[in-house]
């Protein structure tokens, strides 16, 4: 018996040592984690995403008035990653979208969007809120698009017209950064390049006129441009669980026609449900005179599950 008590208070008092030595190793760890949480605030970098998807869909049957059964999804992707200190701020941005759309009768899927688009400023600190600035922008579509017409018998027909890279814009130049905060911010650069990418198969065709496809020249796969570049971003709560979100670029090329300013501007409204349910709405008008003589527009509303990163 005295053994027993005796291999009883040794397991015991081994378990406790056990026991004492797993708690210093989980306050170590939970120490060092908070640590590394705190060195990742310190260091200033700030980052957060989201995914969303978008829904639509209709559907008729023996409708008397009319009407045509459709689906439609949109999946957009949205970074950003920031940093800022006393003299230095970084804003990034990452944006992707592509929806399709599906309708009964139709021969063919069809893009409601397609979109990527990468957008930087480096800021060093000037004065006040102003910063000596250089921005960065880059954009092009993930998938080949089509123009959309009917042959002699009535039969959907399309025609190819983009493609991936085809046309993609890039943009960047020295300039002058006013960041009131992350909601409010302005940038001016008065001397900016932009180049614009293009597939040479589309400034090959035979009968090819200089300038009609994205103002590239024929045979030729890049146009180059110099002017003036201003950009703003606004955000703000239009009430309660509602915010309002506004882009707007701007670009006046010097060496052709800078009267001709290209312009794009974007307003997403997004009216949050809960956690993970919003209605979103986006409307987007481009100016481009080298991509069509006249305003471009995009409209998109529908129901957005949404998840945070």
């Amino acid at each position: 018996m005295k053994n027993f008590l005796l291999c009883v208070a040794f397991l015991a008092s081994t378990a406790i040592i056990q026991a004492q030595s797993t708690e210093k190793d989980l306050i170590k760890k939970s120490e060092e984690a908070v640590k590394v949480i705190s060195d990742t605030t310190a260091n200033g970098w700030s980052k957060k995403g989201t995914i969303t998807f978008l829904f639509n869909q209709s559907t008729f049957n023996n409708w008397l008035a009319g009407g045509e059964s459709s689906l439609a999804g949109t999946l957009g992707f949205n970074y950003e990653f920031h940093y800022k200190n006393d003299n230095t701020t970084w804003d990034n941005r990452i944006l992707a979208n592509y929806g399709l759309l599906q309708t009964k009768n139709a021969d063919f899927e069809k893009k409601t969007d397609d979109r990527f688009e990468y957008n930087s400023i480096y800021g060093k600190k000037a004065f006040g809120n102003w910063y000596y600035s250089l921005i960065l922008n880059f954009r092009t579509q993930f998938t080949t698009g089509y123009i959309y017409g009917k042959d002699a018998n009535g039969v959907e027909i399309r025609t190819e017209n983009t493609s991936f890279f085809s046309p993609a814009y890039l943009t960047f130049g020295p300039g002058l950064y006013w960041k009131k905060n992350d909601n409010l911010k302005l940038n001016f650069a008065p001397l900016t390049s932009k180049m614009t990418f293009v597939n040479s198969d589309y400034t090959s065709l035979p009968g090819y006129v200089d300038g009609s496809y994205f103002g590239v020249d024929a045979n030729k796969s890049m146009r180059y441009e110099l002017g003036f570049y201003a950009s703003a971003y606004y955000k703000f709560n239009l009430m309660k669980n509602v915010n309002v979100e506004n882009l707007l670029n701007l670009y006046s090329n010097y060496l052709d026609k800078p009267e001709n300013v290209d312009l794009d501007y974007q307003i997403n409204i997004v009216m949050t449900i809960n956690k993970t349910l919003s209605a979103n709405f986006t409307f987007q008008t481009i100016y481009d005179d080298n991509a069509f003589q006249g305003f471009q527009t995009r409209q998109v509303f529908g129901l957005g599950v949404n998840y945070g990163f």
